[in-house]
């Protein structure tokens, strides 16, 4: 997964329909008040402590009490040097020669990503991708429910998805308003993810979820997380390509022996 800071191009401010209280916090351990002391957790660690959520979730779902640091790292794929600096910023620690108790670690790590509430989804675009995430139950599972689905498409505008009705795309400001949604999912083509991520931060959604591939311009507080899964295989791709030793070496590149021909990346890993 990759993120859209810093190479977002500047853009003016979207109207918004929230007060300036409503903005989102500069913090994940804070509130962003002028006073708030609280230290912030570092981006590399919010990440991984939902990973470790997970971990945890499923402990408690088979009746575990307490977990050794050195366990859940391992089932998180982390080393446990760490999952305990991870977890300081959090303000959790374990008990010498005991562990975590599973049940408060979880209910740390919840209070510390905000998933104290449930969190209201509108997802734009429910072509193939965006219907199976629409149908997806986990995300409910999780406090993630989708509040509303929008799309253009006379054919799929009126359609029912798990419950959830369709609504024209024009609707989003209204109806996200009306849904309290805080949590926008993009999964439109290119062309149409700038207007439709407009319409979503007019409407107050301050966090988006980007999948279609196209970097979004959005007002300073607003976050976007951009899943682009081509770029991903691609990362994947150079690491299959490695293993077949076919990615050349640092430098600059090695002249061609005489009546040989030049290989390209493309070819090397089809080969």
């Amino acid at each position: 997964m990759t993120v859209d800071r810093g190479t977002r191009p500047t853009r003016r401010a979207v109207p918004s329909t929230r007060t300036p209280s409503d903005q989102l916090a500069t913090a994940v351990s804070g509130s962003g008040d002028a006073g708030d002391t609280a230290r912030p957790v570092p981006a590399a660690t919010v990440a991984r402590l939902a990973v470790y959520l997970r971990v945890l979730t499923t402990l408690l779902d088979e009746g575990r009490g307490v977990v050794s640091s050195e366990e859940l790292a391992a089932a998180a794929g982390v080393n446990s040097a760490k999952l305990r600096k991870d977890l300081s910023h959090i303000g959790s620690s374990g008990v010498r020669g005991v562990g975590y108790d599973v049940s408060r670690l979880t209910a740390e790590v919840e209070a510390t990503l905000g998933l104290t509430r449930p969190h209201a989804v509108a997802l734009v675009g429910v072509g193939n991708l965006g219907h199976a995430l629409a149908g997806y139950g986990g995300f409910a599972q999780r406090g993630f429910p989708v509040a509303a689905l929008f799309d253009v498409d006379p054919a799929l505008v009126g359609t029912v998805i798990d419950g959830v009705e369709v609504e024209h795309a024009a609707a989003i400001p209204r109806v996200c308003a009306e849904r309290g949604v805080t949590i926008g999912v993009v999964a439109t083509p290119a062309a149409g993810a700038q207007e439709v991520c407009d319409h979503l931060v007019a409407a107050g959604v301050r966090s988006i979820l980007n999948f279609a591939p196209t970097v979004l311009a959005v007002p300073a507080g607003v976050e976007v997380r951009k899943v682009d899964l081509a770029v991903e295989m691609q990362v994947l791709s150079f690491h299959v390509a490695r293993r077949h030793g076919s990615v050349p070496a640092a430098g600059p590149a090695a002249p061609d022996s005489p009546g040989t021909t030049a290989t390209t990346p493309r070819e090397a890993v089809t080969r």
